[in-house]
């Protein structure tokens, strides 16, 4: 069996790109960029946009299955971007396993697509879309997994993940940015409220997408559905924020803002980032200010049932590892420095 990976060369794709050469299944990847890691793996490599139709048809012929976990992530930028990456791009996957017999699509979604800036306490997959959303990633990700769910017939078997927050060593954006913005002085906790958030370490990420492809393989029953995929272990925001910091060996966060300050502050750096055109993203968004206010974890016995998935690293055993991670990574700059000095 061969099988292609879009968005191969970041955070989840190279988890799922290892774990299914542990399978020994013929894989071919697609990404933009050049990583030393996949070329390592002596993998078939794909270097292009997603956006580009023709790259993704060179890349996932011969397949029989796609992981589709390219996307353009974040809360600022310009509307167009996100759509091609996340719409134009999921509609050429979609076209190419048309094209090219494919007949298994596992797609990687995102929670946001439910979350309208109020409290999500242990909702399940019958949360409808969210009717208002903040972000052009939302909207993006919202139409892009109606397309993937639609898709569904004809001899296409497809199926949506929702993972929530992944973390561990390698992570790019949830840990890095907690760090960063705590060693400039500018995080804080907002409101007092014992929100629960929910996590996902990276492993379990990857496991719950070889459970919905080992699905779709068997009984299929998982075909044309949505599943919210975390660590099962809804946490206050407040002790997830710290523990990320004591990983990184960085006092505890104590600061709070009120969560109507957070917003109006958000609202007020949005608007002065639009009228400056500037392209970097600000300190603080709305979607960001509501994030941190809200409750958001899920339901996830859909996934434990009809998946088979399991969470198999927890919170605690994932901080550790991240933990070590990071020492490695200082241990490592350390090294470089000395090597120039």
């Amino acid at each position: 069996m061969k099988v292609l990976v879009t968005g191969a060369g970041g955070f989840l794709g190279k988890g799922l790109v290892s774990a299914l050469c542990a399978r020994d299944y013929a894989l071919s990847s697609l990404q933009r960029g050049d990583y030393a890691a996949l070329e390592a793996l002596g993998i078939e490599i794909h270097k292009g946009d997603i956006a580009d139709k023709q790259a993704v048809l060179r890349a996932s012929r011969a397949c029989d299955v796609v992981f589709h976990a390219a996307a353009k992530a974040g809360v600022w930028g310009a509307y167009q971007d996100y759509y091609q990456s996340n719409v134009v791009g999921t509609k050429n996957v979609i076209a190419a396993c048309r094209e090219n017999g494919i007949r298994k699509l596992v797609y990687t979604s995102s929670p946001s697509i439910v979350f309208d800036g109020e409290d999500e306490d242990g909702i399940d997959e019958s949360a409808p879309y969210a009717g208002h959303m903040l972000t052009h990633y939302q909207r993006t990700k919202a139409e892009a997994e109606r397309l993937v769910l639609a898709a569904n017939e004809d001899g296409l078997a497809s199926v949506a993940l929702r993972p929530h927050l992944v973390f561990g060593p390698g992570d790019p954006h949830l840990a890095p940015r907690i760090i960063a913005r705590a060693r400039k002085g500018r995080l804080r906790l907002v409101g007092r409220r014992k929100n629960r958030v929910d996590i996902t370490y990276i492993d379990n990420a990857v496991a719950a997408h070889l459970a919905a492809l080992d699905n779709l393989l068997g009984s299929a029953s998982c075909a044309g559905k949505a599943y919210f995929i975390s660590n099962g272990e809804p946490l206050p925001m407040a002790d997830i924020v710290n523990k990320i910091l004591a990983a990184a060996g960085l006092p505890a966060l104590t600061k709070t803002i009120s969560p109507g300050l957070a917003y109006g502050l958000g609202a007020i750096m949005e608007l002065a980032y639009v009228l400056l055109r500037s392209k970097e993203e600000p300190p603080l968004t709305r979607f960001i200010a509501r994030q941190l206010a809200r409750a958001h974890w899920y339901d996830i016995s859909a996934a434990r049932r009809e998946l088979g998935y399991q969470p198999f690293v927890s919170i605690e055993e994932g901080m550790q590892r991240l933990q070590e991670s990071l020492a490695d990574e200082k241990a490592d700059d350390k090294a470089d420095d000395r090597a120039v000095a």
